[in-house]
């Protein structure tokens, strides 16, 4: 029998790890960039991986929403691990088109099961006015491996022997081990979830709760932020490359500051958001990405660019807790359909990255950067309309 009595902490612990596994999503953008150079392709063609990683938000989201009220919680982040190791197993075996396609589609399918289960997961250990803090510091989790992709990268395309010839893929497997341990952990951990209240919502009846205006309005924040996020991992290193000659190898530099950064915003907003109107921290996070915007549109400035990927990165990174604790709070006896539709925002990583290769493709590198303003544009309206929680 399960021990059910372990402490808040025993129970916290795995699910952060499962944080950390998430943040596996965004390794995406500095191998988009690798499997570019690899195999010749135009931005456009490169930006299709990302794109397809988060495509399958749209498809998969609400119905995971509606798996957890079969399954429960913990059993559907258990199963997006076991997605997620398949996933970066593939790699192992080669770089080839094909093969990159069906790893980024299984990591994208995971990482969707995972998204839309874990925060509402998170929920069951941390409620209240707490939520928005702790979703912040698994956030902040979940950065550092979104940071540490791109040194690993860098490790693996410099090094021969010690990665067994893979080159920068060394990272799949690397990740691949830390995926194994948190799908172990957390199937010995027990957490009590409770039954929402009445029959399970129907397809139909989750996509409805759209038509309330407060859950659109976070529905398109979530699309915004995600798209920036990729957009800034992905965009950063092709903007030094441009406009500085810089190679990848030293361009990639920029995907791990903007993760370094938005590290330390998740880190700080923990914090920040215990003390802080949420509405006052989210406008002065939009406006230091405004700010960003601006700078990266016009600088050929080395020192400027990277202030300006730094801007961004720590102006992002608490959006999304905001964003996604004011719709779980707006609808508590909806958390599983809430979030299943929040999560579907992340499309938002499909939309954006399509539209800035063929923005990028047309007038370089400030082409992508408008789309990216555009979403900044938006949650700056966005935070007019949030309610204000402490």
């Amino acid at each position: 029998m399960e021990n059910t009595k372990k402490s808040p902490l025993a129970k916290l612990l795995p699910v952060l790890l499962c944080f950390f596994v998430m943040g596996f999503v965004d390794l995406v953008g500095i191998a988009s960039n690798y499997v570019k150079a690899d195999l010749g392709l135009t931005d456009a063609q490169a930006n299709i991986f990302p794109s397809l990683v988060f495509f399958w938000f749209l498809i998969f989201s609400v119905p995971t929403g509606m798996l957890m009220n079969r399954i429960g919680r913990r059993k559907t982040v258990l199963l997006s691990l076991v997605v997620t190791f398949v996933s970066l197993l593939l790699p192992v075996f080669g770089d080839g088109y094909g093969l990159m396609l069906a790893s980024f589609s299984l990591l994208g399918i995971g990482n969707a099961l995972m998204q839309t289960s874990l925060n509402p997961l998170l929920s069951n250990i941390i409620s209240g006015e707490r939520l928005a803090s702790s979703l912040t510091f698994g956030q902040f989790v979940k950065a550092i491996a979104s940071f540490l992709a791109p040194y690993i990268a860098m490790w693996g395309a410099t090094q021969s022997i010690p990665t067994f010839g893979i080159g920068w893929r060394v990272l799949f497997p690397v990740y691949m081990l830390v995926a194994v341990v948190a799908i172990l952990w957390l199937g010995a951990t027990s957490i009590r979830e409770e039954r929402e209240e009445g029959r399970p919502s129907t397809f139909g009846e989750c996509l409805a709760l759209l038509g309330k205006p407060f859950i659109l309005l976070c529905f398109v924040g979530i699309m915004c932020h995600v798209g920036i996020d990729v957009g800034t991992n992905t965009t950063a290193p092709k903007i030094l490359m441009e406009r500085l000659g810089m190679t990848l190898a030293d361009a990639g530099f920029a995907t791990s500051l903007y993760f370094i950064f938005r590290t330390a915003g998740c880190f700080l907003g923990a914090f920040i958001l215990q003390k802080m109107a949420s509405r006052t921290f989210f406008a002065i996070s939009v406006l230091c990405m405004l700010a960003a915007m601006s700078g990266l549109f016009i600088s050929h400035d080395r020192a400027m660019i990277y202030v300006c990927i730094a801007l961004v990165g720590f102006g992002n990174s608490n959006i999304f807790p905001i964003v996604f604790s004011q719709a779980l709070l707006a609808l508590p006896q909806k958390k599983n359909e809430v979030s299943g539709l929040m999560i579907m925002g992340l499309f938002g990583g499909t939309v954006f990255p399509l539209a800035m290769g063929v923005a990028s493709d047309a007038m370089g590198q400030g082409g992508a950067v408008v789309v990216m303003a555009a979403g900044v544009v938006y949650l700056l309206f966005y935070a007019t309309r949030i309610k204000s929680v402490k």
